[in-house]
């Protein structure tokens, strides 16, 4: 026997013993169900049994990339009226780091925000009144997080770390890891799908990767798919020309049948990946062109998400989007929404800004409640970080920027066993430290898990001889204050 066939003996018993538990269990749930329902019942169950019964069935995480100035939107801070120009005192710095682009400055001085805020709803949330004019109106609704933190500076480690657990690339992503739990209730689409809105305004945007949607080590099936806004949805989901669908299935068919032998032999999961992928993109071809066509959605759909919802790209049309995935399946869906990066002109770009955000997502929330969907749609808003109450360049009456600030931060969630209503954390004068009920990020995505029906210690995955898990090696907790 060759070298090559020793090791391939060696690799197919390893991955039989290692999936033996797993492959007894699916023959005998086969033959419970009977052949005639066995593909059902598998796109249903997905890798990790839920630990609990989930309240929420389905994501839509909305990131606001560049991190959103958490006191000239939900932060409320009057008493810095009276600080304008004056320098943020040491006793509220404590020595805390800065970014290299301001640790330059000779001074640090307050810049207090130049929006109305009012309060709202029964539990008396205060929002920005000159921005937000329509999602307030939900303000019972949403469950509000005023104390996030997270211990990233700089927005690659920082968006890497709300997304991944962790600062280093190269981990799951929350939705990676939702899609592996949950698994799939329409094999006709992805799991986990991906749409990049462009903003109104472009002043300063950041990178974003596909790294931040990347499977890392889970099995590749779980990665997400981008979506474009122009052109096919899917790059080469369409046949080329001169190619009916008919000979399109009989290369798919000729290539996964070479593809398994090589996984039998091999057992190299990554191909057992590329067998499912050259499936679901053939799938894809009836059921994507009937997701994305929008004309069919009724008058009254457009008036709620606006007519930038009809405009391919637009974060209305992404959100509307995100609705219609969610209603035929699909587990989570993210969307980016860059130049949240408010280093200057912050009454320049928050209009724009929160113009492209704020009927849009009331239209999301008041959507699936009509739908009898928002009970088990987790929709979450947020950015990777905040924003300093100290202006970054030059400061006026009218104008100023702000610099990045890990140490606390305002995200949002509705819907999805979420607790409507509730208000959760305080800072301080400056919006600088927390004084009450901090909330990590890892804190954070063990009760995102728990929603899920997951505890985050135990749900894991064997990677490198440890057990993997989305909140890392350090303690988290679920903070039972943002369960309804």
């Amino acid at each position: 026997m060759s070298i090559l066939n020793e090791w391939n003996t060696f690799e197919t018993r390893r991955q039989f013993f290692s999936r033996g538990k797993n492959a007894l269990g699916a023959a005998a749930l086969t033959s419970l169900l009977g052949e005639g329902m066995t593909g059902s019942a598998k796109a249903a169950i997905g890798s990790v049994a839920p630990h609990w019964a989930p309240k929420a069935k389905r994501v839509i995480y909305l990131h606001m990339v560049g991190g959103p100035s958490q006191m000239d939107l939900f932060d409320y801070k009057p008493v810095m009226k009276q600080w304008y120009d004056k320098d943020l005192p040491e006793s509220i710095r404590k020595g805390q780091r800065l970014t290299t682009m301001t640790s330059g400055q000779a001074r640090f001085p307050i810049a207090p925000s130049v929006y109305n805020f009012a309060q709202y709803g029964k539990c008396g949330m205060w929002m920005n009144s000159d921005l937000l004019p329509n999602l307030s109106k939900n303000a019972d609704d949403i469950c509000w997080m005023r104390s996030l933190h997270t211990e990233a500076i700089n927005h690659e480690p920082a968006i890497c770390a709300m997304q991944t657990g962790n600062q280093i690339t190269g981990r799951p992503c929350l939705g990676s890891w939702a899609s592996y739990g949950l698994g799939s209730v329409n094999a006709n689409l992805p799991n986990f799908v991906v749409l990049i809105a462009t903003p109104t305004n472009r002043e300063q945007e950041q990178a974003i990767s596909s790294r931040l949607w990347s499977s890392g080590y889970l099995p590749g099936e779980h990665a997400g798919v981008s979506f474009r806004s122009k052109g096919d949805p899917i790059l080469f989901i369409n046949n080329p020309p001169g190619v009916p669908n008919s000979v399109r299935k009989r290369t798919i068919e000729g290539l996964n049948a070479l593809n398994e032998l090589n996984y039998q032999q091999v057992g190299d999961p990554e191909t057992h990946t590329r067998i499912q992928q050259y499936e679901m993109a053939f799938r894809m071809q009836a059921s994507v062109p009937e997701l994305t066509d929008i004309t069919k959605e009724p008058d009254h759909i457009f008036k709620m998400y606006g007519e930038e919802a009809k405009k391919p790209g637009t974060f209305a049309n992404g959100v509307l989007m995100a609705r219609r995935l969610a209603e035929r399946g699909v587990r989570f869906t993210q969307i980016y929404l860059n130049n949240w990066d408010h280093h200057r002109n912050v009454t320049g770009r928050m209009p724009s800004q929160c113009k492209d955000i704020d009927q849009p997502c009331h239209a999301l929330i008041e959507d699936l409640k009509q739908r009898g969907m928002f009970e088990d749609t987790l929709i979450i808003w947020g950015g990777e970080f905040g924003r300093t109450i100290y202006s970054q360049g030059g400061l006026t009456q009218d104008n100023y920027g702000r610099d990045h600030h890990p140490r606390c931060f305002t995200m949002w969630m509705a819907g999805g066993g979420s607790k409507g209503g509730a208000i959760y954390g305080e800072t301080d004068d400056f919006s600088y430290n927390i004084v009450k009920d901090p909330l990590h990020i890892r804190d954070f995505h063990a009760t995102v898990l728990h929603l899920l029906g997951y505890n985050s210690d135990r749900f894991t995955y064997k990677f490198q001889g440890l057990d993997q898990k989305l909140t890392g090696v350090e303690a988290a907790k679920v903070v039972k204050e943002l369960i309804a």
